[in-house]
């Protein structure tokens, strides 16, 4: 095992790094040679279950394919956390709470005892591995990851997320290659399962609809935010807190809330699926206000404590994009950097990046101003004669576009208002759509937010969709200072492309606000004006890039909508394939498929197709 005090080992060159994340949350591998990430991926895009939390068998012999080598060739495999240890907090855990707990202590200590605890054993045999192992703590994992990568020498770092080993959030000091954590808090006060907790409570599900909770929040009031300060959470001005733990369940039950939660809020869970209420939206809208509060004194107490000017996020919480954009309009930091894999899967890469420069000791330089991360583009690629192959051999009807000619057809269609499955190069790392894996649409189409959440990917209607935006157009059309490439920001919609509402619609309350046009992107402006903002460079994507150029100069707008390519329930989509399979599945009219420009007209119904809307579990 290592940690933070372990370093300065002999340096090594060819030294090949496998990192793995597994157990919790989105499995995930990442292979590292020589510093360089070469390739990272989550297990469920192989397995089609989202969030698949089982080792990850296809993602590790993908990465390894990547970088041309076999388990044996590898120089070290490492954990992103330490088992032995986080068991020891579950089982300190049910003690503290025994007799209580003891249904959720009977399901989950079987596959500890058989399993879980014994991850050196079960790396070694699931890779046919026989190297060195290591394991760095889980939020070592999350901070390495939010820092090595980053485009700075030095930066203060900050890590939020449900629970660790038993860390729940870490701040520190990520200086050349090394990062050093200065402060913790611990379970069970956290800042992750708070948040979950209005969730389940609200009747998303946990750790897969917390975006949705985020999303749902402008359509409400914040009415309950006192009420949680008051009764849920002693908030320190340094942003540390306690929870009262007498509303919560999760510490050993099979809830994350309890009755006397449901008696302080007035009832008890929303039943998944069924209709939203008003109190559902002022929950979401006060829970996320909280979190913003205390995610903002976290920040001005890491600020004051390390002096520094750069910030890196990482954990679960950092997918909190309204809360980082809070945090960067707010001025805390002059510059934030945040891991765009920045739940579980991250973990991956960040132990990997952990024992290459911290302990093996090798040198890190950052150059300022871009990060080593290829734009998050980790993923398989599929080249053009794999693409055709599989076209020909299916009897697929296709038309093949040159490299001149596809941006300003698919800007054509844009145009028309036509919904484009977007399949190009390699597959994005992280929960986000970056343009490699995209369902692409008109921004400036008042009615393609509900052509797309009803017909397209079959979710709920209150959700937003975020725009893609060229990187040096970007504060025409937003507030936004710099660049958010990864999609982690969110601001608001500049006052000069806003349309003035009327007093009627100024006065619609909750879901009433749904579909009215609010500025010259409606597709993309979320009901309290704010849209969560993907920046797009040439270098990072240059077909992506070249097509909303594209789009730009015929008809002047640089945005388009970018939402991830998939179905509600299930996971995005990796090989040609699954493109295929959910373009069929749904009203796309366009498939693109490297060059290869699928039209829905042409094409055969699918033969003998399962229910695959319950093949997907809904979350």
């Amino acid at each position: 095992m290592i940690s933070s005090n372990v370093s300065g080992q002999k340096t090594k060159k060819n030294v090949s790094i496998l990192g793995i994340s597994a157990f919790y949350h989105d499995s995930a591998a990442c292979l590292v040679q020589d510093g360089r990430i070469i390739a990272a991926a989550q297990e469920e895009r192989f397995t089609r279950k989202k969030h698949d939390a089982s080792f990850p068998r296809f993602a590790a012999e993908y990465c390894l394919k990547a970088g041309g080598l076999a388990a044996q060739e590898v120089d070290y495999v490492a954990f992103y956390e330490k088992p032995f240890v986080k068991f020891d907090r579950i089982i300190h855990s049910y003690l503290a709470y025994a007799p209580i707990g003891i249904l959720s202590f009977l399901k989950a200590i079987p596959l500890w005892i058989k399993e879980k605890i014994w991850m050196k054993e079960l790396i070694a045999k699931e890779l046919h591995y026989e190297g060195q192992i290591l394991f760095t703590d889980h939020h070592e994992s999350h901070a390495a990851s939010a820092f090595l990568p980053s485009p700075y020498q030095e930066a203060a770092f900050l890590t939020v997320d449900g629970v660790g080993e038993w860390t729940t959030t870490s701040f520190g000091i990520g200086r050349d290659n090394q990062v050093q954590i200065h402060g913790e808090l611990h379970f069970p006060h956290s800042l992750g399962l708070l948040y979950s907790a209005f969730t389940y409570y609200t009747g998303f599900k946990v750790n897969s609809g917390e975006y949705k909770l985020m999303g749902l929040a402008p359509y409400g009031e914040p009415k309950y935010v006192d009420v949680i300060f008051r009764e849920i959470i002693d908030l320190k001005e340094d942003g540390s807190f306690r929870l009262n733990l007498d509303y919560f369940n999760y510490c050993v039950g099979l809830t994350m809330t309890n009755g006397r939660f449901e008696k302080l809020f007035g009832g008890p869970p929303r039943k998944p699926e069924s209709r939203l209420t008003q109190r559902d939206m002022d929950l979401a809208r006060s829970i996320q206000e909280v979190t913003e509060e205390i995610m903002f004194r976290m920040a001005k107490h890491v600020r004051k404590e390390t002096g520094l000017r750069n910030l890196c996020l990482a954990g679960g919480v950092a997918l909190n994009c309204v809360a980082n954009g809070r945090i960067l309009r707010e001025g805390i930091f002059d510059n934030i950097w945040i891991q765009p894999a920045a739940g579980d899967a991250g973990g991956a890469l960040g132990a990997a990046l952990f024992v290459w420069h911290q302990y093996l000791g090798n040198e890190r330089q950052a150059n300022g101003t871009t990060d080593s991360q290829h734009g998050s583009y980790l993923g398989p690629e599929f080249g053009r004669e794999e693409i055709r192959e599989f076209l020909v051999t299916q009897k697929i009807p296709f038309t093949e576009l040159s490299e001149s000619e596809l941006p300003e057809r698919m800007a054509d269609l844009i145009k028309l208002g036509k919904v484009i499955g977007w399949f190009q190069g390699r597959m994005e790392f992280g929960p986000r759509a970056l343009g490699a894996r995209s369902i692409i649409g008109d921004a400036q189409s008042p009615q393609m937010q509900e052509v797309m959440n009803l017909k397209i990917k079959f979710r709920e209607s209150f959700r937003p969709f975020a725009p893609s935006v060229l990187r040096e157009r970007a504060s025409e059309y937003f507030d936004l200072e710099g660049e958010s490439p990864y999609m982690l920001l969110v601001a608001p919609v500049a006052q000069i492309q806003r349309r003035k509402m009327t007093d009627e619609e100024e006065k619609l309350f909750g879901l009433e606000k749904l579909l009215k046009v609010r500025s010259s992107i409606p597709a993309v402006t979320h009901v309290d004006y704010s849209a969560r903002i993907q920046t797009v460079t040439e270098e990072d994507n240059p077909v992506y890039y070249r097509t909303i150029k594209k789009f730009a100069e015929k008809y002047d707008c640089p945005v388009i909508i970018n939402t991830s390519f998939n179905v509600r329930g299930e996971p995005i989509v990796c090989s040609p394939e699954h493109a295929y399979l959910c373009f069929m599945r749904t009203n796309m009219d366009y498939l693109l498929l490297g060059n290869f420009l699928l039209e829905k007209k042409d094409q055969k119904p699918l033969d003998k197709d399962i229910d695959w809307l319950k093949e997907f579990e809904l979350d």
